[in-house]
């Protein structure tokens, strides 16, 4: 068993966070530029703008300037005032991992259609997550000649206690969704899960749950054995970044999703589409029996609680929908 508070120890794993942080900043580097034709189509108008994005750009780019700033400490070689550059660094990677909880909670409110019930629970929540981040008591760091910024101490109560408190947010989160978007119309005898949208929304926020539950908790885990300063917060930057990443891949697959393709949603009822055959096929039939082809599609009625997703930017096709029955026309005004 290793003396964790020895000056060798120290400096090994003082070697192992600077190389962890290089890694994770390749790793965030490359899936931020693979995305940035996203954020430049939504900058230069390309992609309307949503209120939901600006979580989405706040976390995305904090996490950026967090990463950037603690590699600042780490590979300067002149002297800089290395407590106020972690200070910054702690409290915007924190930050990020609220903003990447309030992106998937965005996402429960539309769907259960705003119910105030919902948002005064998931607000409340939210303020006391924000509450425990802002509070956050920072890392204290030095500046060692020939070495950079170096953690001497550290606090892990709070930043326990807030990771804890992300991992039970995800949950309560996720269940919300799948209540919503899996029992309940299954217990209305609607189609559940066998759309697209809905396997979308459901996989996503099962994806993310599982990916930020596990770096939460291995954050979680060192922060609370407390073996040493560096040990302690060694987790904290990939369970940032992971959260960050896959609530930002979340929140881009359900802003570019189409409405407008087949197979978005099913309604109560599913309406079919009967149409003649402009071409029919040379086989022997009865004359008076026409070619019928059956399309089944899907339809967003409104008032649904997938419909309030249009928040995100999501394309719907146009102001209303036609229900063809038969081989009559019916227009359904209010539909969309």
């Amino acid at each position: 068993m290793p003396n964790w508070q020895s000056n060798s120890e120290l400096a090994t794993d003082s070697l192992i966070f600077i190389k962890l942080l290089h890694a994770l900043m390749g790793l965030y580097a490359w899936e931020f530029m693979i995305s940035l034709d996203f954020d430049w189509a939504v900058l230069t108008g390309k992609k309307k703008f949503r209120w939901p994005l600006t979580f989405y750009f706040a976390g995305r780019y904090l996490l950026l300037f967090a990463m950037i700033g603690t590699l600042i400490g780490l590979d300067t070689p002149v002297e800089i005032n290395c407590k106020a550059l972690y200070v910054f660094s702690q409290v915007a990677g924190d930050a990020a991992v609220g903003l990447a909880c309030i992106n998937l909670s965005l996402r429960t409110i539309a769907i259960w259609s705003h119910d105030k019930w919902i948002i005064g629970i998931l607000v409340l929540i939210m303020l006391g997550h924000w509450s425990l981040i802002l509070q956050g008591v920072p890392v204290s760091a030095t500046w060692v000649p020939g070495f950079g910024c170096a953690i001497v101490e550290n606090s892990t109560t709070i930043p326990a206690a807030t990771f804890i408190y992300s991992m039970c947010f995800d949950f309560v989160v996720l269940c919300l969704t799948a209540y919503k978007l899996a029992w309940t119309p299954r217990r209305t005898g609607s189609s559940g899960l066998n759309t697209k949208l809905v396997r979308m929304i459901f996989s996503d926020g099962l994806v993310y749950f599982i990916i930020a539950f596990l770096a939460n908790l291995a954050a979680t885990v060192f922060m609370i054995l407390d073996l040493n300063a560096v040990m302690s917060i060694l987790f904290n930057a990939p369970a940032a970044i992971a959260s960050t990443i896959v609530a930002s891949w979340a929140v881009r697959r359900l802003y570019n999703f189409d409405f407008g393709s087949p197979g978005v949603y099913h309604s109560n009822q599913q309406p079919s589409i009967n149409f003649r055959s402009p071409h029919p096929p040379q086989v022997s039939r009865p004359t008076n029996e026409p070619t019928v082809i059956r399309v089944e599609v899907d339809t967003f009625s409104q008032g649904h609680p997938l419909s309030d997703l249009e928040a995100y930017g999501t394309r719907k096709p146009g102001s209303d929908s036609l229900s063809f029955h038969g081989d009559q026309e019916q227009k359904r005004p209010g539909s969309v």
